[in-house]
């Protein structure tokens, strides 16, 4: 067993927010367990992580052994199994690094400290769960969610539990992205299946920003410490073939890196109540600049250690719908990444399918317009149509069966939205119902909801040339 103890400063913040401490591992070693103590406060969060002796500095590509963040104090890897966060396997002898994340460090600093055991007793080396290729024939619109998390990471409910909720919501597929880890892969990559594919995930977790990380089997390196480090990240992602998408552009966590090349944008989070207006109104302002970047939606959901019945704060709210031609996890990717598809409140939402000169969400036409809105489930809500210049059509839906037309020349994309009105004061009393009297959550104020429009559906947009 080895002691140690170290002392982190805000000095050692400030020169890099990811301190390590080195441990030599003994030949033959089948499993290390390693134990923190600190005095956790207000102040004082240190998040925890194991690397190997493959691990290079930023940005590397083999050695990740696991994160908890700050979810956890204590850990263990071994041949055959691991703690949920971390990776189990090949345990090769040498210079081993626990990796902290100073979050938030005192004034005057912090004592942490460790002790690390090691045990050399038999075990057999489990390989990693390989991947899975369900396919379910047909096309058709296929319904996920595209973020949330297990006890991986931050949220207390299992995969299975994650799994049960998926099947409770009706979902076809669903993302999971656990932060910082690819650990859950061990459930989910053989529970995909054509009844509900589980599409690759991750959560790039940083003190500047959020992104997902979709389509990846490799871990992809998250110490990113300097603005411009958004664009290795995306360089990462995409020479792995994956899709880089940033979260939750908003408060109280937005995106403060530069923009890197992304493929879609998390324009929806959670409840609409959540400052949704503000990652749509940087959405529109992206767009108009003359960005092609897919909308995406996601309920950032965090498992209990229950089920949950349904209401406007679990899984699936909202939900990201897709129109694929088979269902596969290779076809959701590829969705995602052209736009095919909108998004809704929840799996029993609104319909909504924008076409322009007769095609759909995510292509390109040229010339003047004809554009049809699709919309299902919305009577006495309003249905409105924008381009980079804002709003061209803002028209009530009339009927369950609704579909919105306009004709010109829309100026450099063209998407619609669904706005409640008929069913405002419905939503409203429903997402207050669900907080139990809790406060408004996300550092809302109830003024901060009072003036703006409830979204119910959205879709992605159909871009213009000439």
């Amino acid at each position: 067993m080895s002691e140690i103890t170290v002392h982190v400063t805000r000095a050692h913040q400030v020169d890099n927010p990811y301190f390590y401490i080195a441990f030599d591992v003994p030949e033959a070693t089948t499993r290390i367990d390693v134990t923190m103590r600190y005095a956790k406060a207000e102040d004082c969060i240190i998040d925890l992580g194991l690397l190997d002796p493959r691990a290079t500095g930023y940005p590397s590509t083999a050695g990740f052994r696991g994160w908890s963040g700050g979810a956890r104090d204590r850990f263990f890897v071994a041949t055959d199994d691991a703690t949920p966060g971390y990776i189990h396997g090949d345990m090769p002898a040498g210079r081993w690094q626990v990796m902290l994340g100073l979050y938030k460090v005192p004034a005057d600093g912090a004592d942490v400290f460790f002790t690390i055991d090691f045990d050399k007793a038999k075990r057999k080396l489990e390989p990693p769960p390989a991947r899975t290729y369900p396919v379910r024939k047909g096309a058709g619109w296929y319904r996920g969610d595209l973020h949330c998390h297990t006890y991986h990471s931050d949220a207390a409910g299992s995969p299975e539990l994650l799994h049960e909720a998926a099947r409770q919501a009706g979902l076809d597929f669903l993302a999971v992205a656990d932060h910082n880890t690819i650990a859950q892969r061990r459930y989910f990559h053989p529970h995909s299946s054509a009844d509900l594919v589980f599409v690759r995930a991750m959560e790039v977790t940083t003190a500047a920003g959020h992104a997902n990380v979709f389509g990846v089997d490799d871990w992809i390196d998250f110490r990113m410490t300097k603005p411009e480090d958004a664009h290795t990240l995306a360089r990462l992602v995409h020479e792995r073939g994956g899709l880089l998408s940033i979260n939750h552009d908003k408060p109280a966590i937005p995106w403060n890196y530069k923009l890197p090349q992304i493929d879609c944008m998390e324009v929806w989070q959670s409840s609409w109540m959540a400052w949704n207006w503000i990652s749509l109104d940087r959405y529109q302002k992206r767009l108009a600049s003359g960005l092609k970047i897919a909308a995406i939606g996601g309920s950032d959901f965090h498992q209990p250690a229950r089920l949950m019945p349904e209401g406007p704060l679990v899984l699936a709210r909202p939900t990201t719908v897709l129109w694929l031609e088979e269902f596969s996890e290779d076809a959701i990717l590829a969705a995602m990444k052209a736009g095919s598809g909108y998004i809704t409140e929840s799996p029993s939402g609104p319909h909504l399918a924008l076409t322009v000169n007769g095609h759909p969400m995510g292509e390109t036409v040229s010339g003047p317009v004809s554009a049809e809105a699709n919309v299902r489930g919305a009577k006495g809500d309003h249905l409105v149509l924008l381009d980079a210049t804002g709003v061209l059509i803002d028209e009530p839906i009339e009927s369950d069966e609704w579909i919105g037309r306009f004709s010109g020349k829309p100026k450099t994309f063209l998407r619609a939205e669904v706005i409640a009105k008929a069913s405002r004061d419905r939503l409203l009393s429903e997402f207050t119902a669900a907080l139990s009297g809790r406060s408004l959550p996300w550092q809302l104020r109830v003024a901060d909801i009072a003036g703006q429009p409830i979204c119910r559906a959205l879709s992605n947009p159909v871009y213009i040339e000439g």
